[in-house]
């Protein structure tokens, strides 16, 4: 099979059989992908694994040393079972195979190999059935071969049950003996300047290093292969949107939004007022606006939008404002029909349309939306329904974004002609994210929040430490409510007692935070849903006449409404509620909050919880109650929100504790992530290089003519699906 190229299908390459395997387990379809399954570490034949490190039910590659070997007939079967003992001078793992005695004749004690599997337990004992592995030689014939490999490094592979270290290693070394000649994605001149390796020789090197010093070289390029691509990618679609043409959408001189400033009862704050000229600026520009904006919860950012909205409508056309929740949608409506205030709001007509509406109501809204007579519309998903037609869309804004897949916000921008988009967060995204995820986009920051603010103090509720504590947090929260205060108590699931493996929390499928489980080494700890502690604070004489509701997804949306409402007008006490008033929920108030579980929850979504109180004049309290015990990743991350109220420094601490998993994959893409080696916390320096090396070849070569290279790696690693998602990000 001569020739192949990074392009070639696997399945050509290695085998139907073999392709389908590798398909399944790391969704790899072609050669390229293959060879970028690259090593996760090495080993070395002299090297002996800890085995008392292996963890239960995971696939592991190890070295070790046969102790002994020995062949027994079955008791209630027909056939034979070798059991062989490994070690590494310390632990031993069984290895066990049926029906193989040939194998004694290999499984000869002091012979050292690579043994792959997955790791089981037996009687106690950890063990590995039927599985793969490797014999170094060790006849006299092969001293010199021997020494050599003694010190070549052994690639060990992600790797799976059904596909193991050594048969990635196998197919990798088959497919690299067979692969023809590589065009270089990377600028001749920027390979040279940067001292780094040709295609070819860093794909060799990584998979098939002679020596250690092999190692570093191709790590070096491949990242930097990552980085240059992916950048080139993000900086040919800002190219793509600016070839757009946009309708001008300015404001005039004692318009919408003049009349909408003179009404403010506040000074905008000095980031809302820079932020605010940047879009202002953005709709009269050539092409449509793309602008992130970010910001700390209760920053402002709404309120950014909705001037936004007022230029836009001040031409005739429509804002649509889509949000993840119902609750959160309802919010934003009164919310936008408050600032509009009496003499705006019926001559703009904010409009919701959610898909739990009464049919009558929901015909109604779609009328208004299509007519033009709304000119700015709230909603969820509904939105984005076939049936829902716009007179003229001319700006998009998107709350929330991570809460959307691209996909969905598309599907919305494309019911206007190349409007202008404004994606919020309340996650701040560290420097080198934001370059990664969204280089396409211009990311504005509002840091400055508006005056009068009282704060909030965080404090951890260490219950492996202090199991008294529990008490004394229904106490404090008893306490704010004599005050006249309202509280929000916050849990991880609905029912602790009906979770089941598919369903244990009350988020959506593709929330990009899902609660996080309890390691297994952290033991059995207490799971408290919604109905458990309603039931608890029932029972509490403290909470006597206190009024306690709950509040949760599954729940009807016109109840769920009702009682959002309720607590805002303050006929409701304390708010028993899953994440789903995470985002948005503003009860000025509510004074303190309390997270049950802190731990299963990660940084950001913690820090957006804790963002719901001390919104009015009232000093806000956060309680975070944790069983996690001191040291372990779970109660680092409880114990950094207490730490800081900058949002903006969580994210970074956030990011060096999650990792950033799938950076261009997921909501954001769509597809399998192209990150393999490049890591956004480590590499910044790297991705602004490699963003400036970009945009230097772009303004010189835009159609990438003289980089053929260049132009077939994007091709490969955002193919068609995955620049079709980019280009909706």
């Amino acid at each position: 099979m001569p020739g192949l190229s990074l392009a070639s299908r696997l399945d050509g390459a290695i085998g139907g059989k073999t392709a389908a395997a590798f398909d399944r387990a790391f969704g790899m379809k072609t050669v390229g992908e293959l060879l970028e399954h690259y090593p996760r570490r090495y080993a070395r034949r002299g090297e002996l694994t800890p085995i008392s490190t292996l963890p239960l039910g995971e696939p592991v590659t190890i070295v070790a040393e046969v102790v002994s070997a020995s062949e027994r007939r079955m008791q209630n079967r027909r056939g034979s079972l070798l059991e062989v003992v490994i070690s590494d001078g310390d632990g031993r793992l069984s290895l066990t195979f049926f029906n193989q005695p040939w194998r004694l004749k290999e499984l000869t004690p002091g012979r050292r190999g690579i043994f792959s599997g997955k790791v089981g337990e037996y009687r106690r004992q950890t063990q590995l059935t039927n599985p793969d592995y490797e014999l170094f030689d060790d006849i006299a014939e092969a001293r010199a071969e021997a020494e050599v490999s003694a010190k070549r490094p052994i690639p060990i592979y992600p790797a799976t049950a059904t596909v193991p270290s050594p048969l990635v290693q196998k197919t990798i070394s088959l497919v690299l003996d067979a692969l023809g000649d590589i065009e270089d994605p990377l600028p001749d001149d920027l390979r040279a300047r940067r001292g780094l390796l040709p295609a070819r020789a860093a794909l060799e090197q990584i998979h098939r290093p002679e020596s250690d010093d092999d190692i570093p070289p191709a790590l070096a390029t491949l990242r930097m292969h990552e980085a240059f691509v992916l950048q080139t990618a993000l900086l040919q679609q800002r190219q793509f949107v600016r070839a757009l043409s946009a309708t001008k959408r300015p404001a005039g001189p004692g318009g919408l939004l003049d009349r909408f400033d003179r009404i403010l009862p506040f000074e905008l704050t000095p980031d809302q007022q820079s932020v605010g000229a940047q879009i202002q600026a953005d709709m009269v520009g050539d092409w449509p606006m793309n602008r992130l904006v970010q910001g700390e919860v209760g920053s402002g950012k709404t309120l950014v939008a909705l001037r936004a909205m007022l230029q836009v409508a001040e031409s005739g056309g429509q804002s649509a404002l889509i949000a993840p929740t119902e609750v959160l949608a309802a919010q934003h409506l009164r919310s936008i029909a408050r600032m509009l205030g009496p003499e705006l709001a019926p001559e703009l007509m904010p409009t919701l349309l959610t898909g739990q509406l009464p049919a009558a109501e929901r015909r109604k809204a779609a009328l208004r939306v299509a007519s033009g007579q709304a000119r700015i519309v709230v909603g969820t998903h509904a939105l984005l329904s076939a049936t829902t037609t716009f007179a003229d869309l001319g700006f998009v804004v998107v709350d929330e974004q991570h809460r959307f897949g691209v996909d969905q916000r598309e599907a919305l921008r494309a019911k206007g002609d190349s409007p202008h988009t404004l994606v919020l967060t309340a996650t701040p995204i560290p420097r080198t994210v934001a370059m990664t995820v969204f280089g396409d986009l211009d990311v504005s920051t509002i840091r400055t929040m508006p005056a009068g603010r009282a704060g909030i103090q965080s404090f951890v509720a260490p219950l492996a430490e202090k199991p008294g504590w529990f008490a004394r947090v229904w106490d404090r929260v008893a306490e704010e409510v004599a005050q006249g205060r309202q509280a929000f108590v916050v849990c991880a699931a609905i029912d602790a007692d009906q979770l089941t493996a598919d369903e244990k929390t009350d988020e959506p499928a593709d929330a990009p935070e899902a609660p996080v489980p309890a390691a297994a080494s952290e033991g059995n700890r207490t799971r408290w849903g919604v109905v458990q502690v309603e039931a608890v604070l029932s029972r509490l004489p403290a909470f006597a006449d206190i009024r306690v509701e709950i509040l949760h997804g599954k729940m009807p949306s016109d109840e769920k409404d009702a009682v959002m409402q309720a607590f805002a007008r303050g006929d409701i006490d304390v708010l028993v509620a899953t994440t789903v008033i995470e985002v948005g929920v503003d009860v000025p108030n509510a004074s303190t909050m309390v997270i049950l579980e802190a731990d299963r929850f990660g940084v950001s979504q913690l820090h957006q919880l804790r963002g719901r109180v001390g919104r009015g004049g009232l000093p806000g309290l956060c309680l975070l109650v944790t069983e996690a015990a001191p040291g372990t990743s779970s109660r680092a991350r409880v114990d950094a929100v207490a730490a800081t109220l900058d949002g903006f420094a969580l994210a970074e601490v956030d990011l060096e504790l999650r990792g950033e998993g799938d950076v261009l994959g997921g909501a954001q893409s769509g597809v399998r992530s192209s990150l393999r080696l490049l890591r956004v916390v480590t590499d910044a320096d790297l991705i602004t290089e490699a963003r400036a090396e970009g945009e230097r070849l772009l303004a010189d070569d835009p159609a990438l003519q003289r980089h053929p290279g260049l132009s077939a790696a994007l091709e490969r690693r955002l193919g068609v699906e995955e620049r079709a998602a980019l280009a909706k990000s």
